[in-house]
């Protein structure tokens, strides 16, 4: 089992920074592909990043290519989400999600942090 905790959320400015944490526990990361959801309200859970388990491939939505990062440290058992040129479309709750194969499809994602609410004003 592994347990998923998020953190680093808050309110920020348009055009302002924030960076995510997940930090996990139970086993360790190593092995897992790891990614960042996230829901704003009324919307359906949307896939933002993802990072394989050596942490040398990643991929992004397009909404945030070139905007965010997502990079991981296994020695640490953390992933981050580092989020630059926020808008208020990026706001919504955002989950760090861990799967032994793909976390591509959310449906089949076996670990789910509890969530971290983000919030950009304009």
């Amino acid at each position: 089992q592994v347990q998923l905790a998020e953190s680093g959320g808050g309110s920020v400015q348009a055009g302002g920074s924030l960076r995510l944490t997940c930090a996990a526990s139970g086993r360790t990361l190593r092995s897992l592909a790891m990614g960042w959801y996230r829901q704003a309200p009324g919307k359906e859970r949307e896939f933002v990043a993802g990072i394989n388990w050596t942490g040398d491939n990643t991929i992004y939505a397009d909404s945030v290519k070139g905007r965010f990062t997502v990079s991981r440290s296994n020695y640490e058992n953390t992933v981050y989400l580092q989020m630059n040129s926020l808008k208020p479309e990026d706001t919504g709750i955002y989950y760090c999600a861990a799967d032994p194969g793909t976390v591509l499809v959310p449906s089949k994602v076996d670990y789910w942090g509890q969530g971290t609410q983000v919030t950009v004003s304009s």
